[in-house]
């Protein structure tokens, strides 16, 4: 007990100024909830994809916890390896109770990690510079409260930019144009074992099963759907047999379960659209090129930072789907 006890009090005023931090950004987040319809009127609800939350916010957290160790701490007690990672235990723990709380998702806090804890470091390591300099005079708990609030209600007031991305992924498939076609036209039930794997799937997107055609031709009407209750209704507007197929995509979200994907990740949502697809076959000596693109709507204030995620996740997906064509190409039977 002498021995947890001492451990203690070594770690006190470490772990509470973690929890410090963790307090100013559940504080944020709580106030930008949607159930809040004051907030949601004020333009608070799509807060949360923004620059404010998912770098102010941080650097705020990791600033405050540092400022409240160096406070609290003796200065010849103070440890570099202490201050430095405060600020990201801090983030962690923040993320963990808006899990436990199913304020986020897991995907949600998968994608905002990286620029959080990035920015929360920053906001550490400047605590630590002012402190040095300032000691008690240096801005404390009213600031780091004071300048997310203020700038969420700036950036609230600023629309956010649209932006139209597009992802294209191609294979090489040995078989001839008619084999790949009655392929990609529809899209019998794909076997789990048929999918390759792939990280997007690993952290809990929705995995591709069918996709069914209506009839052949333009106006042909596909319904593709993915593990969750995730469903797109994708019409076709351009049908060259053995050569192109494009189609618009419409997202079916108001069927989509919020256990699938979160309001912030909600495809058809406010920050993240899909368009349309396409396929096309180029002739090769060796077989088929098949290219798969996709046209998608991205509407944050972070498109930068969010095009890397969505990018990829789309990228992903269609590779899955490719390989598993791929490989019903390829397979004996259709030799």
């Amino acid at each position: 007990m002498s021995s947890r006890a001492g451990l203690w009090s070594k770690w006190k005023v470490w772990w509470l100024s973690a929890l410090n931090g963790a307090v100013l950004g559940s504080f944020l987040r709580l106030m930008m909830d949607s159930r809040w319809d004051q907030w949601r009127y004020a333009g608070y609800a799509d807060a949360i994809v923004s620059f404010t939350f998912l770098a102010i916010v941080p650097l705020a957290i990791g600033y405050l916890s540092v400022r409240q160790y160096l406070s609290a701490t003796p200065p010849e007690s103070v440890a570099w390896y202490k201050w430095l990672f405060l600020p990201w235990v801090s983030v962690l723990v923040t993320m963990i109770f808006f899990l436990m709380v199913k304020w986020e998702g897991f995907i949600c806090l998968i994608f905002a990690g990286p620029i959080m804890l990035v920015f929360s470091l920053l906001g550490g390591v400047a605590a630590r510079i002012v402190w040095s300099r300032l000691r008690m005079r240096s801005p404390g708990t009213v600031s780091a409260y004071a300048l997310p609030v203020l700038l969420l209600l700036f950036e609230s007031c600023i629309p956010s930019p649209w932006q139209i991305r597009s992802v294209d992924t191609e294979i090489l498939i040995h078989a001839p144009a008619n084999v790949v076609w009655g392929n990609i036209k529809s899209v019998p039930t794909i076997q789990a074992s048929e999918l390759p794997g792939s990280w997007v799937s690993d952290i809990g997107f929705p995995r591709p099963i069918a996709a069914t055609l209506s009839h052949e031709g333009v106006g042909g009407v596909r319904q593709a759907s993915f593990t969750g209750g995730l469903v797109f209704t994708e019409t076709v507007n351009l049908w060259v047999p053995e050569n192109y197929l494009r189609f618009s995509i419409h997202a079916n979200t108001d069927a989509i379960p919020s256990t699938t994907l979160d309001e912030h990740l909600k495809i058809g949502g406010a920050f993240f659209d899909v368009l349309d697809g396409e396929y096309r076959l180029e002739p090769r000596p060796d077989g088929i090129l098949l290219h798969l693109t996709s046209h998608e709507r991205l509407s944050t204030h972070l498109n930068p930072y969010a095009e890397l995620w969505t990018d990829s996740v789309m990228r992903s997906i269609q590779n899955e789907i490719l390989v598993v064509v791929r490989n019903r190409c390829e397979s004996p039977s259709n030799r």
